[in-house]
């Protein structure tokens, strides 16, 4: 059975976040600011449902889907695509497929202990981050 995610993150540290946002043409302005942010995480995870919460200083970002059901994305916020996203469990991890104008492109979200990791991928590129849970 898989865990349940739901709880707060507070951002610990990331790997490699500006090649991956260079593998999304963001510019390089940008690049550098989001390199500079601490997002937090919050999951709300009842049965096939999920909500994930993406905050920053600058803006928030939600994704409010259910398992295994592929929908449209918008990632206007990040990059001005959309994507065919489908979220599904595979073992212990919460993997998303974004398919769409990037090769490559998705996350996956698994715990260790009570730190919560993500590794996002585009293209050849990939960017690792952990958070902390706090309640």
């Amino acid at each position: 059975m898989p865990p349940n995610l739901t709880g707060y993150y507070r951002f610990v540290s990331q790997e490699n976040m500006d090649a991956y946002l260079r593998a999304l043409d963001i510019n390089v302005v940008l690049r550098k600011l989001v390199c500079l942010l601490k997002p937090d995480k919050e999951i709300i995870h009842t049965g096939d449902h999920m909500v994930i919460r993406t905050i920053t200083s600058l803006r928030d970002y939600v994704m409010d889907f259910d398992l295994g059901v592929q929908f449209e994305e918008d990632l206007g916020p990040v990059d001005g695509r959309k994507c065919q996203t489908t979220v599904f469990w595979e073992g212990d991890q919460l993997v998303c497929e974004q398919l769409g104008e990037k090769r490559n492109r998705g996350w996956r979200h698994w715990l260790e202990g009570d730190q919560l990791h993500l590794r996002m991928t585009a293209e050849d590129e990939v960017c690792v981050q952990v958070f902390q849970k706090v309640k």
